[in-house]
């Protein structure tokens, strides 16, 4: 199976380090978090990952080259241009059947070959990877009526919600939805399947997950990984 990895992004919330640092380099633990998910992947039996780059793109393609000291083909793929988080899949060859895509900057325990498994099972055109993330309000929420009067006073509330993960597994007929040159997002394109009637399942993970893309996660990252290293990166076939 083939995955697409979206490396070229330049990490604004994670500055200044990411200024001069591109952000799947950011360490965690004693390797960058994208050589993390490049491990995981091909312990998961994907063997061939192409990776969308862009800001600072020499040095990831310096470190990882073609792959082989990973036990993996790694291929590039360079927008002229910003296209968003899809439109660089117009970009990427040999992307006959299913393939996954996700953020280059994730720290998961998730089961990518459980994930496969609901997607083949479900018989959809995309598959997304879901978190159940809570949100507190650290405020006091006032909802009033159409007079301006006072009808509820909520401290401090938390909602739950059923999140992305930035992880996505796509048919490979949803390319035709792409449009070309031009910006266009994966949340884009999760609505554009569903309003063609194209079916879009998730998966939820009910594990860990931690985007890096703050400060503070960064530093959760750093202070959670030793706990989980041997599980992250668990061969799964």
């Amino acid at each position: 199976m083939k995955a697409v990895i979206l490396a070229g992004g330049q990490g604004t919330r994670l500055a200044p380090y990411s200024v001069v640092f591109p952000k799947p380099l950011m360490p965690v633990g004693d390797m960058p978090i994208l050589e993390l998910l490049l491990l995981q992947l091909r312990n998961s039996g994907v063997s061939s990952v192409t990776l969308a780059v862009g800001h600072l793109s020499s040095l990831i393609m310096a470190y990882f080259g073609n792959g082989e000291k990973l036990g993996l083909r790694i291929e590039y793929s360079q927008e002229e241009t910003p296209l968003g988080t899809a439109g660089p899949l117009n970009l990427v060859s040999g992307l006959d059947q299913p393939f996954f895509v996700m953020n280059g900057d994730l720290l998961t325990d998730i089961n990518f070959n459980e994930m496969i498994e609901r997607h083949t099972q479900g018989g959809a055109a995309a598959t997304i990877g879901l978190y159940d993330r809570h949100v507190t309000i650290d405020l006091g929420v006032i909802e009033t009526d159409d007079s301006g009067r006072v009808v509820k006073y909520i401290e401090k509330p938390s909602f739950r919600y059923d999140v992305s993960m930035g992880i996505y597994i796509f048919e490979p007929r949803v390319i035709d939805y792409i449009p070309r040159d031009q910006r266009f997002d994966l949340p884009d394109l999760v609505r554009t399947l569903i309003d063609r009637k194209e079916p879009v399942i998730g998966y939820k993970h009910g594990g860990y997950w931690l985007d890096i893309g703050r400060p503070d996660d960064y530093r959760r990252a750093q202070e959670d990984f030793p706990a989980m290293r041997d599980r992250i990166l668990k061969r799964t076939k």
